[in-house]
Order: C-alpha cells, then sequence, then structure tokens
C-alpha cells in the first residue's frame, strides 16, 4: 500500500517576491530574486541544489521556452530542470515535483520557483474561458468566462441555502474586506488598501452578484522553495517545515455534463481534501488546522471552498464568516497574508506564495499578521472553473 508523502520532506528555505505592476522588471530579475532570498533562507550554496522545478503558464511570455529559462536565469549548469504547468495549480506543481522527487530518494535536495510576467502581456479584464477547457465545453458554452461561471455558482449557492441578495453580497462583501484588511498590513502585496464591506456592496457588477472587489487582479511576481529529505532538514535550520500531505485531483468532465452535481461546491476540493486529511493524520480539520491559504479567484469561491476543506458545515459558512471565524484575529485565519485578492495572482507562482507565508506563519515570521501557536496549515489551488478544474493541496507543519 502507498505510504504517501507525510513527513518524509521539509522545507527550508523560500523566498517570494513583492507582486504588482512590476514594469521595471523582467521575468528573470524576479525569478532571481525570489532564488536569492530562498538560498539565504535554506542557508545553502546554488551549488548543494540537485535537480530544479519552474513553473509558468504563459511559457512564450515570460522567460522563454521550457526548463532552460531557469537554468540559465539562475546560472545552474547540468543539472535536471522541468518546466511545468497545470493551470492556476502551476507554482504548487513545480513543489510537487521537488517534493516527490526528494520523497522517492532521486535527490536530497530541490528547488522549486514560480513565476509570471503578466503585466507584459496584457493579460486581464474578461478573456474568453471556454476555449482553456476543451470541445465539450466550447460546444456547452462558447463564450463563458472565468467570472460569468464563478457568478452561476454565487447564484445556485444564494438560491441552495435561502441566502436573498442581500444577505448573499453581504457575505461574499465581508470575505473581500478581510482579505483587504489582511493585504493592507503586507508590504509585500499588491493591493495594500482597506475596503469597507460598504464599498464592496456598491461597487460595479463584474458577473452578477460579484463586483468588483470580489474579484481578484492579475500581478507579475515569482516565489521559490528549497525542500529536502526530512531527516537532514535539522541540519539546515531548527524551524523546518514538514509537508504532512500533498493531494491532486483533476475533474473527468462528470461535473460538466451531468445533473447530479450541486453546482454550490467544488467536486474535485472536497475530494482533494479528504485524500489529504487522510494522509496528514487529520481527523477533524475543523479544529487541527490552524490557517489556510486558499484560491480566493472570486470571494464566493473562498466561501465554498470553507465548506469544501470541512472548515464550516455545509451551507453554514455565512454564519463563520458573520463570527470572524476566518479573521486574522479569529478561530482559523484565512488568507492572512491577502490572498489572491490582494497580495496578487502570477498565475505561475500563486501556489508557491500560498506556501510562501504558511512557511512564514508556522516559523513565528509573519509580523503584525503572525497568528497565534500555528501548527497546521493548508495550501488550496483552483486551476479552471467551478464544473472542470484542477485542485492542489498541500497540508504542512512543524
Amino acid at each position: 500500500m502507498a505510504e504517501g508523502i507525510r513527513n518524509k520532506v521539509a522545507i527550508i528555505g523560500m523566498g517570494c517576491t513583492k507582486f504588482g505592476e512590476l514594469w521595471d522588471k523582467g521575468a528573470e530579475d524576479l525569478m532571481v530574486d525570489a532564488f536569492k532570498e530562498a538560498i539565504e533562507d535554506a542557508g545553502i550554496e546554488k551549488k548543494d541544489i540537485q535537480a530544479a522545478w519552474l513553473g509558468t503558464h504563459f511559457e512564450e511570455h515570460s522567460v522563454g521556452k521550457g526548463a532552460t529559462a531557469l537554468s540559465t536565469t539562475l546560472k545552474l549548469p547540468y543539472i535536471p530542470v522541468t518546466r511545468v504547468e497545470n493551470f492556476c495549480a502551476t507554482g504548487s506543481e513545480a513543489l510537487r515535483g521537488a517534493c516527490y522527487a526528494v520523497a522517492a530518494g532521486a535527490y536530497d535536495i530541490a528547488l522549486a520557483l514560480g513565476v509570471e510576467k503578466l503585466k507584459d502581456t496584457g493579460y486581464g479584464g474578461l478573456p474568453g474561458g471556454a476555449s482553456m477547457m476543451g470541445t465539450t465545453a466550447r460546444l456547452i458554452a462558447p463564450n463563458m468566462t472565468a467570472p460569468g461561471s464563478f457568478a452561476m455558482m454565487a447564484t445556485r449557492y444564494f438560491a441552495q441555502y435561502g441566502l436573498s441578495p442581500e444577505e448573499g453580497k453581504n457575505m461574499l462583501a465581508k470575505v473581500s474586506s478581510k482579505s483587504h484588511h489582511n493585504g493592507a498590513l503586507n508590504e509585500k502585496a499588491h493591493l495594500r488598501r482597506e475596503v469597507t464591506v460598504e464599498q464592496i456592496m456598491n461597487a460595479p457588477i463584474i458577473a452578477w452578484p460579484l463586483g468588483l472587489f470580489d474579484c481578484c487582479g492579475v500581478s507579475d511576481g515569482s516565489a521559490a522553495a528549497i525542500v529536502t529529505r526530512a531527516d537532514m532538514a535539522n541540519k539546515f535550520r531548527t524551524d523546518p517545515v514538514y509537508v504532512k500531505a500533498l493531494q491532486i485531483a483533476v475533474s473527468s468532465g462528470e461535473e460538466l455534463m451531468y445533473n447530479t452535481w450541486d453546482s454550490a461546491h467544488v467536486e474535485t476540493t472536497t475530494r482533494a481534501a479528504a485524500k489529504a486529511y487522510d494522509e496528514a493524520g487529520i481527523k477533524n480539520p475543523r479544529e487541527e488546522i490552524s490557517m489556510a491559504e486558499v484560491h480566493d479567484c472570486f470571494s464566493i469561491t473562498e466561501a465554498v471552498t470553507m465548506e469544501d476543506l470541512q472548515f464550516s458545515p455545509r451551507g453554514k459558512v455565512r454564519e463563520d464568516i458573520d463570527a470572524g471565524r476566518f479573521n486574522l484575529d479569529g478561530e482559523q485565519p484565512i488568507q492572512t497574508d491577502g490572498g489572491l485578492k490582494c497580495f496578487g495572482h502570477p498565475i505561475g507562482a500563486s501556489g508557491l506564495r500560498m506556501m510562501y507565508e504558511m512557511y512564514k506563519q508556522l516559523q513565528g515570521k509573519s509580523g503584525e499578521r503572525q497568528i497565534k501557536n500555528p501548527k497546521f496549515a493548508v495550501t488550496h489551488n483552483l486551476g479552471g472553473f467551478p464544473a472542470q478544474n484542477v485542485i492542489s493541496m498541500f497540508i504542512v507543519g512543524l
């Protein structure tokens, strides 16, 4: 029987650039900045890295073709380098490759790095989304956009659980307002301004009920991690962070083509979460998981993810949001760094940015955002749409 990855791999160093509209930096500059912070944090030299993984989504618009973009930029001669892409889970996919390679015993020390220079591509607005999902999606919904598909999830959630439009909008506004508060405390975040619930509810509509502040923006940025065998970790630092679980789930198309899915949750998240908790030995996620960074591409995504991760009972997340459970000073803080909503979303780097925040929080190094005595942390990426997607989950702890 497969044993999983629990306590076989440790993260000993991480780096993350500021996210934003970084017109004065190229993708190569961002890679170097994240890498330098990571190796300095790990206390190693470049020559100690035995293999590397690069995550970038828009390859033709970022750092050139394939794995040579990493090896050339960082001057890593003649080691194996792999370039990966998996929608918005691309950064997590790079980390997954590095972790599995170390857990398998193929290497002792490996690098994972994600980068995206989206602002140079002009990426933004309301791009056609159905083309990303294959032939079936193009036939069913040729004009579907990401805001439109998640807006439909929101209206379905409101209907299924008896929320009036005003109640639903208020719930979602509190999600975004919380993230803006956290992001305002983070010097590396793209958006650093507090926004009130009233401002969010009165903002221009993008796809009803999602307004301007219910949607994350896109950014430039890079993040990196150094991983090693768990039995070696204490040679490098006294506070390594250990990987407790690593799971990925990908839609088979069932949600898109059949009517058994209720459209008010993400089935792949529920499946990935159940496997991750089993791998990590977590019995009660609501009580045992201290904090999480989740894929809040839209405010409704974060809300339903709280239920999919078993942090809130089905249909009850509004009660937890109203009670402040997920606030920085709440029982289970979510998006302590501002999340995609405020830290930003350079697609290839986002998964590693999430891990950067959980790593620093577990080590007690998050300054005024620091939560008390965290034990286990979750990162969660969603790539795609509610009805067809890839979900990546990590659970880490001390």
